[in-house]
């Protein structure tokens, strides 16, 4: 087939109420932090998740942050985590003086292998911190269980996990805390954003103040006191209305935005099926007990060069596909801040055959045709 112009590798989503919204945020001459645009988003993430609490921030990063006091991590204390995450799992830790513990990750899914943590803990141990790639959980009974025994906390990095599921749980809810990203490359976005999801109630008051600067303005705004002060250590974490109301106007239609996506990952993967089934690619893989957002698709090559040599012709055939992270273990923060227990096994050779594909929820059925034509293409010289 033809097709003129040009792919990207992301387009934002957009509610079709987004404008309205945010005019009317205006209009209501509330604009910064928990307006009524926040508590409507707020509502509707704690229904579909069934959290105790979530409280939206101005990005997973900060929610991470948020996560890492609230487990009260001190200056010398140790946190597990994959080496294959973006930064800010590790940056949150690290800013708190904690030591970053690496493990191995599971080529299946590229998550953390839970077969590997337990040998990973010390007497300095604190949290194990798991991401889900790709938005397909972890194997979080495995994890829960770990921490029970060692009495560790468990927080999810499901920056990339809205709308997903391990075994009827939403990802984020498992754990003690959750964290969401609703940067513009989500399903859902507020530009930059995210979200805490708590599980236990008996933190949502701390977590409110943290929140707040320190202070229990939300509790003054709630007409629970009569004036508010600094309470406690705290930060501004809080996003604005207005970027509360775009992305209000896409949780109106989650529902929608997620059966565009996932009919495209199913034709991805339906038509590249052939070509892995010849050996040239691997495709991912789902376990039964999850269900996934189709908050990406990628597939793996046989080698880096082959990869870079894909992404090339993609590029040149305009396809804008990407590679995804450099493993932190391997960076230079990576090796000042934490280290690599156990053997680097699948960590960093998964890495380099891994390669993401478009995908967004406007792209067209006519565009997958398109991309995955090119990889044959590509195949077949």
């Amino acid at each position: 087939m033809q097709f003129t112009g040009k792919i990207r590798f992301n387009e934002p989503p957009e509610g079709k109420n987004a404008v309205a919204y945010m005019q009317e945020a205006i209009k209501r001459k509330h604009i910064c932090g928990d307006g009524d645009f926040t508590h409507k988003c707020h509502e509707w993430l704690e229904k579909k998740t069934g959290t105790a609490k979530c409280l939206l921030t101005t990005s997973c990063t900060h929610a991470l942050e948020m996560a890492a006091l609230l487990c009260d991590i001190k200056a010398g204390d140790e946190v597990i985590m994959p080496s294959y995450t973006f930064v800010s799992t590790a940056d949150a830790f690290v800013l708190r003086g904690a030591k970053v513990v690496f493990v191995d990750i599971r080529p299946d899914t590229m998550n953390i292998d839970e077969r590997l943590i337990e040998a990973a803990i010390t007497e300095r141990t604190r949290a194990i911190v798991i991401v889900h790639y790709a938005g397909v959980g972890c194997e979080m009974d495995s994890i829960m269980e770990i921490a029970r025994r060692f009495n560790l906390k468990v927080v999810e990095d499901a920056a990339q996990g809205i709308m997903s599921t391990y075994k009827g749980k939403s990802l984020g809810t498992i754990g003690d805390f959750g964290c969401l990203s609703f940067h513009e490359t989500k399903n859902f976005s507020m530009g930059e954003g995210g979200a805490l999801l708590i599980r236990d109630s008996a933190y949502i008051s701390e977590a409110e103040i943290l929140r707040e600067k320190g202070t229990d303005r939300s509790r003054y705004f709630r007409g629970l006191v009569d004036k508010y002060t600094w309470q406690s250590k705290g930060s501004s974490y809080l996003p604005s209305d207005i970027n509360a109301a775009y992305m209000y106007a896409q949780l109106e239609e989650a529902d929608e935005i997620q059966a565009k996506r996932l009919a495209r990952w199913q034709e991805y993967y339906d038509r590249l099926s052939p070509i892995a089934e010849q050996g040239s690619i691997e495709l991912p893989i789902i376990p039964d007990s999850c269900t996934h957002n189709a908050h990406m698709f990628y597939i793996k090559t046989v080698s880096m060069e082959e990869r870079n040599r894909l992404i090339a012709y993609l590029n040149a055939n305009g396809i804008l596909a990407v590679f995804h992270y450099i493993p932190l273990h391997l960076s230079p923060a990576g090796k000042q801040h934490g280290r690599f227990h156990g053997e680097d096994k699948y960590t960093t050779k998964e890495s380099e055959r891994l390669l993401r594909l478009p995908m967004f929820h406007q792209l067209t059925a006519e565009q997958v045709d398109y991309v995955t034509t090119k990889i044959a293409d590509f195949y077949r010289y």
